[in-house]
């Protein structure tokens, strides 16, 4: 992170273990990482080490073993789990891998979603969801549930559902890690161009070396922790 800019997410000694019988697996040792507000960070690394876990933790979907998370200052981990919930879904965006689409929901519901949760006037819900998916080209697919849409139009409604609120602070864990390259260049142009209007941070683990070097910093995850030596800028692709 630049001299100078704000952290909007600060981790401290972040750790994480899972106990497996009498083994206890280590994933993340102490981990300390700066983001600042508006950065787009992209976080590499072999598989199994760790990268999902830390954005599960970032995105305040699991909890650590140790350590510290500050989101804005605030430390997350000590709010009451009611307010930690409404701070996650007011704050936070989240893109898996696979789309995780409610089955027995159109495409357009499942955009409502968060904003439905969150009690916000359906009427205003209903026309900006509707909107997200006439900007993604989903406008004539709104009303189908996700088993008639393909691979791609998933993701695609899946990125609209994470960007619905606003969030802050936008993740995605290998957003075309399950499509074809095609259409997940596709995927990653439409979650760069959402994120570069909403202005929101956006942090993603990634294999795609397209995706990686079209944000402003490239993070290497190894050993559990950030490695000092992997940390650099990465070139800024065009994403029309």
């Amino acid at each position: 992170m630049a001299a100078g800019m704000t952290p909007l997410v600060q981790a401290r000694g972040l750790e994480k273990r899972y106990v497996d019988g009498p083994a206890v697996v280590e994933v993340l040792r102490g981990l300390d990482l700066d983001i600042a507000a508006g950065e787009r960070v992209a976080i590499i690394g072999e598989s199994g080490v760790g990268k999902s876990t830390l954005l599960h933790l970032l995105g305040c979907l699991d909890s650590p073993s140790g350590g510290r998370l500050l989101l804005d200052g605030v430390d997350v981990f000590s709010l009451p789990e009611s307010e930690l919930a409404s701070l996650r879904n007011r704050e936070v965006g989240f893109v898996f891998q696979f789309h995780h689409l409610l089955g027995d929901f159109t495409a357009l519901e499942n955009v409502m979603m968060p904003a439905l949760i969150a009690r916000e006037p359906s009427r205003a819900v209903r026309a900006r969801a509707a909107e997200l998916l006439e900007r993604i080209g989903l406008g004539a697919r709104m009303g189908h549930r996700p088993g008639a849409l393909s691979g791609g139009e998933q993701q695609r409604v899946a990125v609209a559902r994470a960007v619905m609120r606003r969030p802050r602070l936008l993740l995605a864990d290998e957003p075309t890690g399950n499509l074809d390259p095609a259409t997940g260049e596709r995927v990653h142009e439409l979650l760069l161009q959402l994120n570069e209007e909403s202005g929101s941070t956006l942090i993603v683990a990634t294999h795609n070396d397209r995706l990686a070097a079209a944000m402003e910093r490239t993070l290497r995850l190894t050993a559990g922790r950030i490695d000092p030596a992997a940390v650099g800028a990465a070139p800024r692709l065009g994403v029309g």
